[in-house]
């Protein structure tokens, strides 16, 4: 009696999408389809305010003051950036910025990456408590610090200093918890097998702790750069002397005596909007690959 084997039946799985693919929402025609209307939507909806805010920089504050819903009044013109060019010293606020916002990207990222691993491999007593105060500091607003901040730095003689702007800028609480979270996540056995080949916890850092974190390093720097060039509260606050003000502080300070001039407010935001628009499109792919990759987009 012969028996003949019956073939199994095996699920067809779908193929997988390759490495750098877009997402989308399955496969076939109509998902890419649905895909890219999303995107094409999202896209214009930012990128109306956007040319909105170009049409009107470039025209003049007779043409702008026009009633109507149009952005086109009036023939182009540059005198909007001119006047801004005349009365204030942009580049050196925009030296100023690059200058704060370096600083605190550079020194923030090194206190949150070893206040990060400390939380996630220390084992000292308290480390609960300086934890949980640490995610605490994450829920208090920055606007109900400044004054005992600025309390501080006129006791230690720092205002109107770089100092004044930079250090307390460098505290980032959130920066830590996610750090701290991602430090959770890589596997203890190779910081083991490096103190078994006789690493110290500081070449352990920094030789297999760090090359293994350089997303969400790099996502981290992203978010720390944008914020600290963008801050125009603390610096405003701190400093008086022109010669130290950053370039949000800087352009604020341009004003016209006949009132709100819409065209010089709208080229004054896109001239501190343009540095970081430079740098994105330096650096797109990386950017976009760093916050892929640590799922900060979310966050």
């Amino acid at each position: 009696m012969s028996t003949t084997a019956t073939p199994v039946r095996t699920r067809r799985r779908p193929p997988r999408d390759s490495a750098g693919s877009p997402l989308l929402l399955g496969h076939g025609r109509l998902p890419r389809v649905l895909a890219g209307t999303a995107l094409t939507v999202l896209a214009a909806v930012w990128l109306v305010p956007f040319l909105w805010a170009v049409a009107t920089s470039l025209q003049s504050e007779q043409d702008v003051s026009k009633p109507g819903l149009s952005p086109f009044k009036g023939a182009f013109t540059l005198s909007a950036y001119e006047q801004i060019l005349e009365r204030g010293n942009v580049l050196l606020w925009a030296a100023n910025s690059f200058l704060v916002a370096g600083l605190v990207t550079l020194i923030t990222v090194v206190i949150s990456t070893l206040a990060a691993y400390g939380f996630s491999r220390g084992t000292f007593r308290g480390r609960r408590v300086l934890l949980a105060v640490t995610v605490a500091a994450v829920m208090v607003p920055p606007q109900l610090l400044v004054v005992p901040l600025f309390e501080q730095m006129l006791t230690f003689n720092l205002v109107d200093t770089y100092a004044a702007v930079i250090l307390p800028q460098v505290v980032a609480p959130m920066m830590v918890f996610i750090l701290k979270r991602f430090f959770d996540g890589i596997p203890g056995e190779l910081e083991d097998a490096a103190r078994l080949d006789g690493a110290s916890e500081v070449r352990v850092f920094w030789s297999v702790v760090l090359p293994l974190s350089r997303p969400i390093v790099a996502a981290v720097s992203i978010f720390v750069f944008i914020g600290a060039w963008n801050n125009f509260l603390w610096p405003f606050i701190v400093t008086n002397d022109p010669g130290l003000m950053t370039l949000p502080v800087g352009l604020a300070t341009v004003k016209d005596a006949f009132g709100i001039q819409y065209a010089q407010a709208m080229a004054s935001a896109l001239l501190a909007a343009l540095p970081l628009v430079v740098v994105f499109l330096l650096f797109q792919r990386r950017i976009v690959s760093s916050v892929a990759t640590t799922g900060l987009g979310g966050s």
